[in-house]
């Protein structure tokens, strides 16, 4: 096997179709984030006419749209709603085919980031802006430790549960090794609180974020795994913390 695949795509795939039934139940928080995204538009006096939307998830297009943007929904995986899907290692569109392409919690679960990177400026017009934003290191820290300190008392090992993320000067990197002019690379952090502990698992599969590692156990884990983990996030009487590291990039096709 490649060593460098970390990721099953099938497995992303099916997640996210899964999800988009359910996206209803996290339209607010989807909104949320993608109003903050394009809020960077607003700091660019270029008017933008086509954009490609990846992986908004319903919540992107209608923003563009409100812009007077004409707008193609695409997605890495095949969820309802798409006007296409389109495969990270061959990205189907003729160079220069858009001036603004987004890219909202969608390349997290790319192989090769690098070569997507690649692809998706050479579809852009010169002058052209890609946005994107993806979970950082940081990400779901609280739960990672509590399922590591879980699975270790239960029985003795550690699977891999949570995918890595990049840190925000990887991200930086990657643009600029892409070509992008004035690569930008920012962090957002967001804070949630759950009452319900149960609701953050729910919230994860929900939005397609479940564990889709190549490396993954496929051993049913044990039934006091989630339970004793979920506990650990914070005394009985107080909420759980969950911390999303959002990094936002910015990048320009010369």
């Amino acid at each position: 096997m490649n060593q460098r695949l970390l990721f099953d795509t099938k497995a992303v795939s099916a997640h996210r179709r899964r999800a988009s039934r359910r996206l209803d139940r996290l339209r607010p928080v989807l909104d949320d984030l993608a109003a903050r995204l394009l809020d960077r538009l607003d700091d660019s006096a270029v008017r933008f006419t086509r954009a490609l939307d990846i992986g908004g998830r319903g919540a992107i297009a209608p923003l563009l749209a409100a812009r007077a943007i004409d707008v193609i929904e695409a997605d890495l995986a095949t969820p309802v709603g798409a006007d296409v899907v389109i495969d990270a290692e061959a990205i189907p569109f003729a160079a220069h085919s858009f001036d603004l392409i987004v890219a909202h919690g969608a390349l997290h679960w790319v192989n090769d980031l690098p070569g997507t990177l690649v692809q998706l400026r050479r579809i852009l017009r010169p002058g052209g802006l890609f946005l994107a934003s993806l979970p950082l290191v940081g990400t779901l820290a609280e739960l990672r430790t509590a399922l590591l300190e879980a699975d270790a008392a239960l029985s003795g090992g550690a699977p891999p549960r949570i995918a890595p993320f990049p840190d925000l000067a990887d991200c930086a990197g990657l643009l600029q090794r892409a070509g992008f002019a004035l690569p930008v690379a920012e962090r957002d952090t967001i804070r949630f609180e759950y009452r319900d502990r149960l609701s953050l698992l729910r919230d994860l599969q929900d939005a397609g974020e479940t564990n889709a590692l190549l490396a993954r156990s496929r051993i049913v884990p044990p039934r006091a795994l989630f339970p004793h983990a979920l506990a650990s996030l914070a005394p009985a009487d107080a909420p759980a913390m969950v911390t999303l590291q959002l990094g936002v990039l910015t990048g320009w096709a010369s």
